[in-house]
C-alpha cells in the first residue's frame, strides 16, 4: 500500500533540509533545516547522522505521524539497494556504507543529490510533465541527472548523471574524477581562482564584473557559457531530451546573463532537425528540490 506521507531528507555540506510532504497533493506540509556540522562526531558516528534522526522525530511529532517512510538525498553514489551513499570522498565524514534504514529503524530509499533535484523538478518544478529531461546544476562544481523515458538513469554503479564530467577539451588537465577538460572545470566555482588568476572569487562576482563593464570578467564568462552549450548540445545528441534544466547557484544567480549568451550560441551549435529546438529553462523548484525529489521515490508515475 502506497504511503499517503514521507519525509523528504536533504543532506547537504552545510545545511540539512527535511520535510514532511503530502504524496497524493505535493504538498509540504511542514519544513524545517539544521547546520550539518559537517566533521563533527557523536560517539561513532557522524552528528548529522543524528540531526537526521532528530528532524524526523519532531516532523512526526507535529504531524502526530509515526514510521514514515524516509527519502534522503546526498552527495556521492548512492548504493543500487537505496540504503546508504556507497561513495563520497574528501567530505561528509561518516556518510559512506552508513546503513539509513537500519540506523532510522524505518524505510529509507537513498538518492544522490542531484538525482534527487531533477525528480524535485519533474513532480512540481519545471519539468512537471516530461518523460526526458536533464538537468545541469551549476555550484560548486557542476553535477546532473538524466530522466530517460520516464526514469532516471542510475547507470550499473550509480554513475548515471554526472554531466559536469564529461570532455569538453580532450588536452587539457584531468579534474578530480580523471577527466581531461571536464566541462565542471571550466565553469564550477571550485576552478575560477585557478582560471582567473586570482582575480575573481566566485561566479557571482564575475558574473557582476561581466555586465558592469569589466571586459577581462567578461571574456571569461563568454568563454564558460560556450563551454556550457558545448557540453549540453553533445548531451543534446546523445539523449534527445524534450527539455534541459539548468540549477544551482551559479544559474539561478546569473539569469538572463547567463541564458541569453548560451541560448546564442545553442543557435549555431544544437542539432535542430526540422527546426526543433530543445527547450532550455531555470529550475523552479526552489531550495526544496531535493527533498521532494527523494520522496518522488515513492510515487509510482516518478524516477
Amino acid at each position: 500500500m502506497k504511503p499517503s506521507f514521507a519525509i523528504g531528507i536533504d543532506l547537504g555540506g552545510t545545511n540539512i533540509k527535511a520535510s514532511l510532504i503530502d504524496l497524493g497533493s505535493g504538498e509540504r506540509r511542514y519544513s524545517l533545516s539544521r547546520p550539518t556540522l559537517d566533521g563533527e562526531k557523536q560517539g561513532h558516528l557522524p552528528r548529522f547522522a543524528w540531526t537526521v534522526r532528530e528532524l524526523i522525530a519532531e516532523l512526526e511529532l507535529k504531524a502526530g505521524l509515526h514510521g514514515l517512510p524516509v527519502g534522503l538525498s546526498a552527495p556521492g553514489l548512492a548504493n543500487p539497494s537505496g540504503h546508504c551513499i556507497d561513495w563520497m570522498p574528501g567530505r561528509m565524514h561518516g556518510l559512506e556504507k552508513l546503513d539509513w534504514p537500519d540506523f532510522l529503524q524505518r524505510e529509507v530509499r537513498v538518492l544522490n543529490d542531484a538525482h534527487a533535484a531533477l525528480l524535485g523538478e519533474v513532480w512540481i518544478g519545471a519539468a512537471k510533465g516530461c518523460r526526458d529531461v536533464f538537468m545541469m546544476t551549476l555550484g560548486t562544481g557542476v553535477g546532473g541527472a538524466v530522466l530517460s523515458d520516464g526514469r532516471l538513469l542510475r547507470g550499473a554503479i550509480g554513475r548515471g548523471g554526472h554531466l559536469g564530467h564529461i570532455s569538453v577539451q580532450a588536452d587539457a588537465p584531468a579534474d578530480d574524477f580523471n577527466t581531461p577538460g571536464s566541462l565542471e572545470a571550466f565553469l564550477g566555482n571550485q576552478s575560477l581562482l585557478l582560471r582567473s588568476s586570482g582575480r575573481y572569487p566566485n561566479t557571482h562576482a564575475l558574473v557582476s564584473a561581466a555586465a558592469a563593464g569589466d571586459e577581462i570578467a567578461r571574456q571569461l564568462w563568454i568563454e564558460s557559457v560556450r563551454y556550457l552549450a558545448v557540453g549540453i548540445a553533445s548531451l543534446i545528441n546523445v539523449l534527445d531530451p524534450e527539455c534541459v534544466i539548468l540549477g544551482g547557484g551559479i544559474a539561478i544567480g546569473a539569469g538572463d546573463e547567463l541564458m541569453i549568451p548560451l541560448k546564442a550560441f545553442l543557435e549555431k551549435m544544437e542539432w535542430r532537425p526540422g527546426g526543433h529546438a530543445v527547450k532550455l529553462v531555470l529550475a523552479s523548484a526552489g531550495e526544496w528540490a531535493g527533498s521532494y525529489g527523494c520522496v518522488a521515490q515513492f510515487l509510482s508515475t516518478i524516477g
